[in-house]
């Protein structure tokens, strides 16, 4: 099943009539709405529940219904009211999605003994979903069981393969079109071409949705919210945050005040940029508050993951707080919540609502009652990184690879100390160093090094050492929920071995995870 959880419609926005993506649990369903805003229309991704009314509510442009691994002739598999087709509103169903327009529309779905997993070559029409340029012979990629054996009433099959005679079908007079392969993966040749046909010039969606015009939208959304209120913005070092805080500031100037809580368990030089970034470049009021004593004390003798992070949050908390009452009545807080942090939390609440310790500024207490302020919250990870780009956001911290909110405390396998927080910190940054060196940064999702807290025996200078081993992580990934170990090249390895050795005082052995996730995490805690 999908990981993402069925979601309700969000609230109607009339600055975009969107492409709604109706999730029927398949694994690529989040890669859906992607691609469609990679074609500059506005996507969102919602609950294949939702009745026609709901939908109409929202004057969407389009549906696409996803795929999903269920046979729709079972007990319990997903289905949509198929009142939906009737909407007036066209619809492209992707593999799970055509077999429950099939079916619903009169045609036949069933199991045929012979499915299609990966890519396929596959004989395409010239028709009204495909162009010229994308009929003739297409490599696709196919993952299904059941087939469509017989096409609706009306409807005509325009594109087949050597075992599925039916693998797609229209019928443009009622804005009906589904495909058995997945156009949104890449390993289907010219599937964003597909989508776009489909977008552009099947429904007629002028490709106008871009970083620029988020900025735009978001910069009016805030004035109307928060009008001449202040606002107060926790930013973790991170893109979410800094992005969500440059959008304020440019909606609503000095009203809005950064709160940079500085904990000690950043990266080498990252807490400066932050300052430099905010405070000295885009002249945003920030309060940089240096906490690291404070921070340290509290994880004196704690070796257990999750204590140190709770023991982080709360301190957090504890320091927020105090920030906050010295800048009076703020009714108002901006945070960097991100599309994939709605959909994971199963939920799509207004802009406003109590602050609970899911919200990603710390975990911060439920008897905070702000208001929230989230320009954020329909983008992707990508889309953010765009709209950072376009507000003049430096590339070392708009390209910057995710980190955790507890740092480098949970990268230290076992208690903190400031001793071993500094080895960590130099080993990290020559990896990073070596890592951008040779070209490899914004190929990695993360590359970052782990401390456990034993000592193995070495030898340097002819004498013995008692010293650390520092891990290497370094992978690959689309969005972190699976992740495969990065094959770096051995020389580029060796060069970060041998500096780390040489330069760091306490370390004497090198080691690198080959590890994918799954079975492992891509964090070691």
């Amino acid at each position: 099943m999908s990981n993402t959880p069925l979601l309700p419609a969000p609230e109607t926005t009339p600055e975009e009539r969107p492409v709604l993506v109706l999730d029927l649990g398949g694994q690529y369903s989040q890669l859906i709405a992607r691609r469609v805003r990679e074609a500059h229309v506005y996507s969102e991704l919602v609950s294949y529940r939702l009745s026609p009314e709901e939908v109409a509510a929202r004057n969407p442009r389009a549906l696409i219904l996803s795929g999903g691994p269920a046979s729709v002739y079972v007990e319990n598999a997903p289905r949509v009211d198929p009142k939906l087709f009737e909407l007036g509103v066209p619809v492209l169903g992707i593999c799970y999605g055509m077999h429950l327009m099939a079916q619903d529309l009169g045609g036949t779905v069933e199991r045929t003994g012979v499915g299609e997993f990966g890519k396929t070559e596959m004989q395409i029409d010239e028709s009204t979903l495909f162009s010229k340029e994308l009929a003739g012979e297409q490599t696709v990629w196919m993952s299904h069981r059941d087939s469509v054996t017989a096409a609706p009433p009306g409807a005509r099959v325009v594109a087949s393969s050597a075992t599925t005679p039916l693998a797609a079908f229209e019928d443009p007079g009622r804005g009906l079109y589904a495909v058995q392969f997945h156009p949104e993966v890449v390993h289907t040749t010219n599937g964003q071409k597909m989508l776009e046909r489909f977008l552009h010039d099947v429904v007629g969606i002028e490709p106008t949705w871009t970083s620029a015009a988020v900025i735009d939208e978001q910069v009016a959304r805030i004035r109307a919210q928060v009008g001449s209120e202040k606002v107060i913005c926790g930013l973790s070092g991170g893109v979410d945050s800094a992005v969500a805080a440059l959008l304020v500031y440019k909606a609503i100037g000095a009203q809005l005040t950064c709160v940079f809580v500085d904990h000690g368990f950043m990266r080498s030089g990252e807490a400066e940029q932050v300052v430099e970034a905010f405070r000295d470049h885009f002249k945003v009021p920030l309060v940089h508050v240096q906490a690291q004593q404070r921070f340290l004390e509290r994880l004196t003798g704690i070796e257990e993951p999750e204590d140190k992070r709770h023991r982080i949050g709360e301190e957090f908390i504890r320091v927020f707080e105090e920030e906050a009452a010295k800048l009076g009545e703020i009714r108002f807080l901006a945070q960097g919540t991100i599309y994939p942090d709605v959909i994971e939390s199963g939920g799509t609440a207004g802009v406003a609502a109590k602050i609970k310790s899911h919200h990603n500024v710390g975990g911060l207490p439920e008897e905070m009652e702000m208001e929230l302020v989230e320009p954020l919250r329909q983008l992707f990870k990508d889309e953010v990184r765009l709209v950072g780009e376009e507000l003049g956001m430096p590339e070392r911290m708009v390209w910057r690879q995710p980190f955790p909110g507890p740092g480098l405390a949970i990268r230290i396998i076992g208690e903190v100390t400031r001793e071993r927080l500094d080895i960590l910190r130099e080993a990290d940054a020559i990896l990073q160093d070596e890592i951008r060196r040779g070209g490899w940064y914004r190929k990695l999702w993360q590359s970052f090094a782990v401390l456990p807290a034993i000592r193995s025996v070495g030898v340097q200078g002819d004498e013995r050492t008692y010293a650390y081993p520092i891990v290497l992580r370094a992978v690959t990934s689309d969005d972190a929920m699976t992740a495969d170990w990065a094959r770096l090249p051995h020389e580029l390895l060796e060069r970060i071995s041998n500096r780390i050795i040489a330069e760091i005082r306490g370390v004497n052995r090198v080691v690198y995870d080959l590890s994918s996730k799954p079975p492992a995490t891509i964090e070691w805690e």
